[in-house]
């Protein structure tokens, strides 16, 4: 009786959350205005009383628009660009920013990159100015280059010493390799220690066509303003002729199983399967299928059986999109077995609503607290903008999940979760090939 009336409680509480978020969702929508620069969209959404101001510039195309020649050069301009621009170099960059408890970095990722400010409302307009000439006339003096050459090839030096980043670059190596996503964002040794000064130029003069930018703004601050800003900073960029590279296309024909020697007294696991994207019909019954899992096998892999400190499942937000289930074992054979057997009882028994709403309801709280500040926002826009079918599927999310169904589980889990793609850092005598193929 009790658990009846907890669930009961849990379903009422989901939906009273859901039905306050989704109205704050349609309110949210008409808060963001859109309007064209000369080709590069701009989406400001108003946040009233907010104290702080969020701007982000992003480039489309990511790495998935890097050749193997030039690997990680976008990640290693943008980096060197935050470290001083004409106007502001390093020192005087450094001691403005300080001065206003301002930040500003850069990066890059498969799908897209992007430099991003954080500062406060009453200094917007000046570091305004810094964040703009950073963008369109960054110093590359010798000195930014070499310092962030060294910090870059420190991460890809360190990669061997720490399982979990030698498993990921292993499921990069398998997974990602023969496909756009092959050449990540973060490059190689050999590359990043070539490139020069003058080939971050190149590139920088490259990627600076409206047609592969997109400027977006989170805060308490209204559009015409950021529309005379945009305009004197980004009006005079030329459009360019910029077209969307092709989604990578990932195998996932047959489950496969890959070993990375390693001495270690545990063993590191990945299972990758093929997943829907943030703009998929399935992506919401798959967010709850995925959930639902992860708790699964908290309790059956930790909780009950002590095989694995923290095993998980997870799912990414790519274009070519991949779930993950995770462990870490000196059992893994019988983890990865666990593991399985919850993912197959995923498809073949019927998921109670009670469980999608409590899951989903825990879910959906996390999600909004991880939409707390204007950075989030930001980066949420941006993220459906470009990969998502428009920034108005961002306020979607809600709808999609209380949508969702006992079918709708069992049905993503059959389709998208088999077939799964092993990858091993331990001891390879350790592994049995029949438990880890058997998917």
């Amino acid at each position: 009786m009790k658990r009846v009336f907890c669930a009961t409680v849990t379903s009422f509480l989901l939906f009273a959350l859901a039905s306050i978020a989704f109205a704050q969702a349609s309110v949210a929508d008409s808060q963001v205005t859109e309007f064209d620069l000369s080709g590069m969209k701009v989406l400001v959404k108003r946040r009233v009383g907010t104290p702080t101001v969020s701007a982000g510039l992003f480039i489309k195309g990511g790495s998935r628009e890097i050749a193997a020649l030039n690997a990680g050069i976008e990640d290693f301009m943008l980096n060197a660009a935050v470290e001083g621009s004409r106007q502001f170099p390093r020192a005087v960059l450094r001691r403005e920013l300080a001065s206003t408890g301002s930040s500003i970095g850069g990066g890059a990722n498969y799908d897209y990159s992007g430099i991003s400010l954080g500062t406060t409302l009453n200094n917007f307009e000046s570091t305004w100015k810094i964040f703009a000439d950073i963008a369109l006339n960054p110093a590359f003096a010798v000195s930014d280059v070499e310092l962030t050459r060294g910090k870059l090839l420190t991460v890809l030096q360190s990669i061997d010493d720490s399982p979990d980043a030698s498993l990921q670059a292993l499921v990069d190596k398998k997974i990602l390799s023969g496909t756009s996503y092959g050449e990540g964002p973060e490059g190689t040794i050999q590359t990043i220690g070539r490139f020069t000064a003058a080939d971050l130029t190149a590139h920088h003069k490259k990627i600076m066509v409206t047609s592969r930018l997109l400027l977006v703004v989170v805060g308490d601050i209204d559009a015409e303003t950021i529309k005379r800003l945009a305009t004197a900073s980004f009006g005079k960029l030329p459009r360019g002729d910029f077209k969307p590279p092709a989604v990578p296309s990932l195998d996932f024909s047959k489950a496969t199983l890959d070993v990375t020697n390693k001495s270690l007294q545990t063993n590191y696991v990945n299972g990758i399967f093929a997943a829907p994207t943030l703009n998929h019909p399935d992506y919401f019954a798959m967010r709850v299928a995925v959930s639902i899992l992860q708790d699964r096998l908290f309790q059956e892999v930790r909780v009950k059986r002590n095989l694995s400190y923290a095993p998980s499942a997870s799912l990414g937000s790519l274009e070519a999109n991949t779930g993950a289930i995770y462990v870490t074992s000196v059992n893994a054979n019988e983890a990865v077995r666990v593991a399985l057997d919850e993912i197959k009882r995923l498809k073949t028994e019927p998921v109670s609503q009670n469980e999608i709403s409590a899951t989903a309801g825990m879910f959906l709280t996390n999600h909004f607290m991880g939409q707390e500040t204007n950075t989030a926002q930001a980066r949420s826009l941006a993220t459906y903008e470009l990969i998502g079918g428009g920034w108005r599927n961002s306020f979607k999310f809600l709808e999609g999940v209380r949508a969702v169904r006992p079918d709708d589980v069992r049905s993503v889990a059959n389709k998208y979760i088999r077939n799964l793609r092993f990858m091993v850092v331990g001891d390879p005598t350790a592994i049995d090939r029949n438990v880890f193929l058997q998917n």
